[in-house]
């Protein structure tokens, strides 16, 4: 019989190694270009805020201001009120011009015992908008 006394064992194991790293170091670069390459188109939120209340058959919404307040365009905030079932009751950009904080609307509401869906976009001098507040009073 005949035995084989070839010493190559290690031969395997260091060209694994050789391997996985050099797969390792592929793909933590293109996972870094990946995210890096991204983070270059998000934009800066502003910070700006509205808040509707209801009042008997009226329903308020009131701009409160914030930090970025003064980036707004002239024509700046808009608003949309509608009622449960779907019926826009008011859709306009009325606010007073400029737009002071504490400048306020006032819309008809729903009858009694429903909500009504109150939605407030701004817009800014820069072209871009944003929802600023999105609720059911």
């Amino acid at each position: 019989m005949k035995r084989c006394t070839k010493k190559d064992d290690a031969v395997s194991p260091v060209i694994g190694v050789i391997l996985m790293v050099a797969i390792t170091v592929i793909l933590a670069a293109v996972i870094a270009a990946f995210v890096f390459g991204m983070a270059g188109n998000v934009q800066k939120t502003k910070n700006i805020a509205a808040t509707a209340t209801q009042q008997g058959l009226t329903t308020t919404i009131t701009y409160v201001g914030g930090p970025d307040s003064g980036d707004l365009a002239t024509d700046g905030l808009s608003y949309a009120v509608t009622s449960t079932n779907g019926t826009i009751i008011k859709s306009s950009t009325a606010f007073a011009t400029p737009i002071n904080v504490g400048s306020s609307v006032m819309e008809p509401h729903s009858p009694a015992g429903t909500k009504d869906h109150v939605v407030v976009t701004a817009k800014f001098a820069d072209g871009t908008s944003q929802v600023i507040l999105d609720t059911y009073v």
